[in-house]
């Protein structure tokens, strides 16, 4: 066969092959045998190793299995993919949908989906090729794991259509994989996956994209990011152009006018989940026209057009062996009921919550009991009852010890509250619970430092308070297991980073009794500097609004503790930032900007500017930036492919920029 036939060649296989393909794992309806696959595949690998220059991002081949990547690099996504608000019972249902019907009328219909227990991905195609797929990670920045997903051979690598767009789905392991995988697991004597999900997420978290090739992954696609470019106004025909592009979707799908229909798929899907080859965890409703679900728009978490119903939780008996205790950073000792290992809800269990030593006696737990567990969603386990009837005398009652189990000093229960609480302020576990607070996200911020390695360095001695953080060596961190030079610089990049934060993230990150996040912010923006906010009396802290009795109470008696003085003194020492960084209330609202007071949206993708940096600098100059587009937008902010919040506003009628007339509006 000379070149030209050969290259002619190429191209049929490539169309055969992903004809074969898309029959087999989307239609679920293969047209030839396995074999007569198999061996076209290998005529195009064969073909591929004489002729390397023919190997395109979109051949057949290219599912196999790269080599290992280094690391995950993060990616941003054009859209938020946001999370969705959990209802529970027929009640959350129904209170839902009276939110819906009073904010935009009865004439709506919702569309119901599975709801697919895997892990969240985002694939982006431009022109039509698959470029890059992603885990949802916050849900704005996501790590790139577009070798793990190529290998899924459910997620065609060139759409039918040249379309630009970014697709939502959940990628997940089928029951068969997942049997097959930890009967192999098994037999090797490694440690078993406990459920389809886990081992679907730890599969494509995988630096090595091999061995995601090797567990036979699937994918469901639900959504896409914006669907201002593809002219489609509802959901469901959003979902029919995904399948008419090449793309998996759920077949099970059903567009329901009422609650009641919502309520009727529920129960139908609650008696059939069992019956399908994939687990689901419940039920996904959205309300069907994009035009409405603009006009709910969302909070800062979940879109308000959107809930997912979670089936009621399992409920399993096991024996309960053992009541251990754990001291949190507030003092508080926490009995956990160690049980022998029992599947609920799709996961092994061998732990679950016994909250405080009154629900032990109120149950009459004992050990030796056999015990009813029950998980609902994600929520801990919790051993509901006894199984009183299957006592055989040798239970044993449990006590609660009259000391802390860290530090042998004395518990007490403190009026009005029924936890035991250890009040030594150097108790090892107050304080190891503490720095894990102090260094988290919310806080601190402190990057590459985490449970385990705070536990390492507080069991080496080189921390015990906070500000020891400051003072550590690469050669003591470079003694830890598992730290090498480059974790090791990371980390201490990212621990002089945090001393630039605002006093907001250090006030929370101190673990303040009754002051939360919010609250730290409201502080430090009064104060403004943490030597003003250690001299307020109680009456100074009352008269803010947001700060009651008790949080007042509980910040006098923090900073009259001559040990948090010295704590407070030795970060200054360090160079921990005493200051608020963010803008005062009043110099908001007394700004001369073109921005304050009105209310913004931004949309499409920003060049020059992140979504976040645009969002602090319009907040900062007094504006409000809003998620969704309506009569009460001021101005809309239109980046490269601007969608249907852009078609919104030119409806309306509201203004207009681009992001260049933005930048230029900021540096004024």
């Amino acid at each position: 066969m000379d070149e030209k036939s050969l290259e002619k060649r190429v191209q049929q296989l490539h169309e055969l092959l992903n004809k074969y393909n898309y029959e087999y794992y989307v239609l679920d309806n293969p047209s030839v045998p396995d074999a007569e696959y198999d061996k076209l595949l290998n005529e195009l690998i064969e073909i591929e190793k004489q002729h390397p220059e023919w190997v395109t991002p979109t051949s057949p081949t290219q599912r196999i299995g790269a080599e290992p990547l280094p690391t995950f690099q993060k990616v941003r996504h054009q859209t938020q993919m946001m999370s969705l608000a959990n209802a529970f019972s027929e009640e959350d249902l129904r209170d839902f949908d009276r939110r819906i019907q009073q904010a935009i009328g009865d004439n709506y219909s919702y569309m119901c989906e599975l709801k697919i227990d895997g892990l969240a991905v985002s694939l982006r195609y431009v022109d039509g090729i698959f470029s890059q797929g992603s885990t949802r990670g916050d849900g704005t920045v996501g790590e790139d794991i577009t070798a793990n997903l190529r290998t899924i051979r459910s997620i065609p690598l060139k759409l039918k259509e040249p379309y630009t767009l970014e697709v939502r789905g959940e990628a997940f392991m089928p029951k068969k994989s997942f049997e097959a995988l930890n009967k192999e697991r098994a037999e090797s004597g490694e440690v078993l996956f406990a459920n389809p999900r886990n081992a679907a997420a730890g599969s494509l978290r995988q630096l090595d994209p091999r061995i995601a090739a090797s567990r036979n992954l699937d994918v469901f696609l639900y959504g896409i990011g914006d669907v201002g470019t593809t002219g489609v106004t509802t959901h469901s025909s959003g979902l029919e152009l995904l399948e008419t592009l090449g793309l998996k979707v759920n077949k099970e799908r059903r567009v329901c006018k009422s609650i009641e229909d919502v309520l009727e798929y529920i129960e139908e899907w609650t008696e059939k989940r069992s019956q399908l080859d994939y687990d689901i965890d419940g039920i996904v409703i959205k309300v069907d026209s994009y035009a409405q679900q603009e006009e709910l728009g969302s909070t800062a978490k979940s879109p308000r057009w959107a809930i997912a119903y979670k089936f009621p939780a399992e409920e399993v008996a096991t024996k309960l062996i053992d009541i251990e205790l754990s001291v949190g950073r507030t003092g508080v000792v926490t009995p956990t009921a160690i049980l022998e290992p029992v599947q609920v809800a799709g996961t092994t269990v061998q732990r679950a919550s016994l909250h405080n030593e009154d629900l032990i006696r109120e149950k009459d737990i004992m050990l030796g009991d056999f015990v009813i567990v029950k998980k609902a969603g994600d929520i801990i386990p919790e051993v509901v009852n006894v199984l009183v009837e299957r006592r055989t005398g040798d239970e044993v009652a449990f006590q609660m010890p009259t000391h802390c189990p860290e530090c042998e000093s004395e518990l007490v229960r403190i009026e009005g509250e029924v936890a035991l609480r250890c009040i030594n302020p150097t108790c090892p576990a107050q304080i190891r619970e503490g720095l894990i607070h102090f260094v988290s996200r919310t806080a601190m911020n402190i990057e590459g430092i985490g449970e385990k390695v705070i536990s390492q360095l507080f069991a080496a001695e080189l921390i015990r308070d906070p500000a020891d953080l400051y003072f550590l060596t690469k050669e003591q961190l470079l003694n830890l297991e598992r730290m090498g030079e480059k974790s090791v610089s990371n980390l201490l990049e990212s621990i002089v980073a945090s001393k630039q934060n605002s006093l907001e993230k250090l006030l929370f990150g101190l673990g303040i009794r009754h002051v939360g996040a919010k609250a730290a912010k409201t502080l430090a923006e009064h104060f403004e500097t943490m030597d003003k906010l250690k001299a307020a009396t109680k009456e100074e802290l009352v008269a803010i609004e947001e700060i009651g009795d008790k949080m007042a109470d509980a910040i006098v008696t923090f900073f009259d503790s001559e040990d948090l003085q010295a704590l407070i003194d030795k970060l200054k020492t360090a160079g921990v930032n005493m200051e608020y960084l963010g803008p005062k209330r009043n110099q908001i609202e007394n700004v001369d900007s073109f921005f304050n007071g009105k209310t913004i949206v931004l949309t499409g993708k920003l060049e020059q500017l992140t979504r976040n940096e645009a969002k602090e600098k319009i907040e900062l100059l007094g504006g409000k930036v809003s998620g969704s587009v309506s009569k009460k937008t001021d101005l809309v902010i239109a980046g490269e492919d601007a969608g249907s919040k852009l078609t919104k506003a030119e409806q309306l009628g509201i203004e207009i920029w681009d992001e260049n007339r933005l930048v230029e509006e900021l540096a004024d």
